[in-house]
């Protein structure tokens, strides 16, 4: 169990992860003890931190079906689709056509519209009502100076996974560039970026029980070679596209994470699927008025977004405060409380989308966790629509 009397059940692994215990052993050498500068290769202190890049890289390509060389090392997967947006869609002013979907990460969608604004022509997709892209309307989307599409593998809000390798043959055809932010995904399986068709991949440490403060590119090296224009200059690390010193113990700990999830993720994965399938039928026979959104099918383990009918998510949130964290569907970017653009795509801007929710149980959650968590919601909702009788 994650939670105590003191501390509350932690249901929000969507938003992040703990750092798992053996990444935390990986990492606490490169801190105190192996602390060269990577780049400092004229002597051992710095080969030795050079050397643990390496093995990272390594762990982190393979995680993906990459070339060691096609991996780069960023600050978060944030700076990692900022760097592969902006840079690809600048390196190819030919083709000024970019398209994206309605339910991207505001690490997407404000760099799309940052290029919007420099005069490139942006298309957003809708989306159906699970959250998916519908690939005959991509089809209709794309022209011949389409350059880079830009949709997300899995969507952190409602856990509905996109059909990847599909949009990537697609461009392909059209020798247009395919970029997918892989947060969400990582943790819970193997990338083949060859077979998936995939030319740029952005990829986050802290959502894959890695630390926070870094995350990784991956830049397609292979045909089609994809060339990206660097948005920041400095000393060149990183084949010049992410300058600044290289934080070695957090980029071992992101290759740690990753290897970890690469041996155990299948076995997790039906586990935490199993929680949440035996969790959502229990709430369904107790609680009337609930939806569950996202695909009922094509979703990554481990998300429940939901939608209880007269039933606001910050006020369920208050009242289970004290005994579980989890999240409403609004706005995590910032401190404001708005109704998340994701649920206003999916199902317009009424009562589903401001009332939806998500649990995300992880590693540290078990069955007892979810059965205890489902009854003080049962009492909550109970409780609400009591006050609001």
């Amino acid at each position: 169990m994650n939670g105590t009397s003191a501390d509350p059940l932690y249901l929000d692994h969507n938003a992040t992860t703990p750092v798992d215990r053996r990444v935390l052993e990986a990492m606490l050498p490169y801190f105190t003890e192996v602390f060269g500068n990577a780049s400092s290769v004229e002597h051992a202190h710095g080969n030795r931190a050079q050397a643990a890049v390496t093995r990272a890289r390594a762990q982190v390509a393979s995680h993906l079906g990459a070339r060691d060389n096609e991996i780069i090392f960023t600050g978060s997967c944030t700076e990692a689709s900022n760097i592969a947006i902006l840079g690809a869609a600048r390196a190819r002013p030919e083709r000024p056509h970019i398209i994206t979907s309605a339910v991207e990460h505001p690490a997407v969608m404000e760099p799309m519209r940052q290029l919007e604004r420099e005069g490139f022509e942006l298309t957003v997709l809708a989306v159906d009502e699970f959250g998916r892209v519908d690939l005959a309307e991509l089809e209709r989307a794309m022209r011949d100076d389409t350059g880079l599409v830009s949709i997300m593998a899995a969507n952190n809000e409602v856990g509905t996974v996109q059909p990847i390798s599909e949009i990537g043959r697609m461009c392909e055809r059209r020798d247009t560039f395919f970029h997918t932010d892989l947060a969400q995904l990582l943790a819970h399986r193997r990338v083949d970026v060859q077979v998936e068709n995939i030319h740029l991949a952005s990829i986050s440490g802290h959502k894959a029980y890695g630390p926070k403060g870094v995350g990784a590119l991956y830049v397609r090296s292979r045909s089609p070679r994809v060339k990206v224009a660097p948005i920041n200059w400095g000393g060149g690390q990183e084949r010049g596209l992410r300058s600044g010193t290289l934080p070695v113990p957090l980029i071992v700990g992101l290759g740690e994470a990753l290897a970890i999830s690469g041996r155990d993720a299948e076995a997790e994965g039906q586990r935490l699927r199993q929680l949440c399938d035996d969790f959502v039928a229990a709430l369904f026979q107790r609680v009337s008025g609930v939806a569950y959104n996202g695909h009922p099918t094509e979703r990554i383990p481990g998300n429940v977004s939901l939608s209880i009918d007269g039933i606001e998510p910050l006020a369920l949130m208050h009242r289970l405060n004290g005994f579980a964290s989890f999240s409403a569907s609004s706005a995590c970017a910032t401190d404001k409380v708005k109704t998340s653009d994701v649920l206003i795509a999916m199902f317009g801007d009424g009562s589903r989308a401001r009332q939806a929710f998500r649990v995300s149980p992880g590693r540290g959650t078990d069955a007892r966790d979810m059965a205890s968590f489902l009854e003080e919601l049962i009492r909550a909702v109970e409780d609400l629509r009591r006050f609001a009788a």
